[in-house]
């Protein structure tokens, strides 16, 4: 029972949004939103809380019949890969060129309910 969220071309550098993803991959999802709201670097939190809102409300929407209950969800995977870089010059002193790289980033986040542990009876 999961649902999955993506976001490409988010226009942050993926090594800066992977501290945010570290931080709140395993959490529950209530408290990951909140974390997300107060988080210092909120300019980055903004994009990734609006994936996870976007992840459960999939997930409602697959669940809708089962009845299971939302406040249980956590975030299973939350994985930050490298997307398009673009390449631009900047002057730089005596006729040099510096070249600077934007870089873009790919998020893809799945949430579900955590497995219950299988008990093995011996008779």
């Amino acid at each position: 029972m999961e649902a999955l969220a993506k976001l490409n071309r988010s226009q942050f550098s993926p090594r800066k949004m992977r501290l945010l993803a570290d931080l709140i991959r395993g959490m529950r999802a209530d408290k990951a939103i909140y974390v997300l709201k107060v988080h210092e670097k909120h300019m980055y939190s903004v994009q990734l809380e609006k994936l996870l809102l976007s992840a459960i409300n999939n997930w409602k929407q697959a669940h809708a019949e089962s009845g299971a209950d939302e406040s249980e969800l956590i975030v299973k995977r939350i994985t930050v890969d490298g997307g398009r870089m673009l390449k631009r010059v900047q002057p730089a002193p005596q006729g040099r060129a510096h070249r600077i790289r934007k870089r873009s980033n790919h998020i893809t986040l799945t949430v579900g309910l955590p497995q219950e542990a299988v008990v093995d009876t011996i008779a």
